[in-house]
């Protein structure tokens, strides 16, 4: 790789925009904004939705086990690690009813790995999910 690269995963979800999934700049890997939806659906895990497309009922922790999930395969296809992930910013957008088990998931999924992490509660995201990722990585 160069010392600038685009990333896309083949196993993430297409992005819902003209953005990359990542990109590697020297030993940095920046993630664009992850969220839960799985490859080659519009489909959200855990999530109904009523015919005007408004969420009725979420799971949220399916929805944080999806996108760490996504997250691992987007580090993974870049050369990267979970082990290398050093910042995170996660988005809600039930701050009061999702933090806590948000949190319980994150214990289990990063025990080992101590990221810094920002946890800002947001009014909504681009498409019908409860948590969405920024992560920054660095590539051995």
């Amino acid at each position: 790789m160069t010392d600038d690269t685009i990333i896309n995963s083949s196993k993430a979800p297409e992005p819902v925009g003209l953005y990359p999934h990542a990109r590697r700049v020297g030993n940095l890997l920046f993630l664009s904004g992850v969220g839960p939806r799985e490859r080659g659906t519009k489909q959200i895990p855990g999530v109904a939705l009523n015919s005007a497309g408004e969420i009725v009922s979420y799971d949220i922790e399916m929805q944080c086990r999806s996108v760490f999930r996504n997250v691992r395969f987007i580090v993974e296809d870049a050369g990267s690690s979970w082990e290398n992930i050093v910042d995170l910013t996660v988005f809600l957008t039930n701050m009061k009813d999702d933090f806590a088990v948000y949190n319980r998931i994150y214990a289990e999924y990063f025990a080992d790995n101590r990221p810094c992490r920002t946890t800002v509660e947001v009014n909504a995201l681009p498409t019908p999910i409860a948590i969405e990722l920024k992560v920054i990585a660095t590539i051995d």
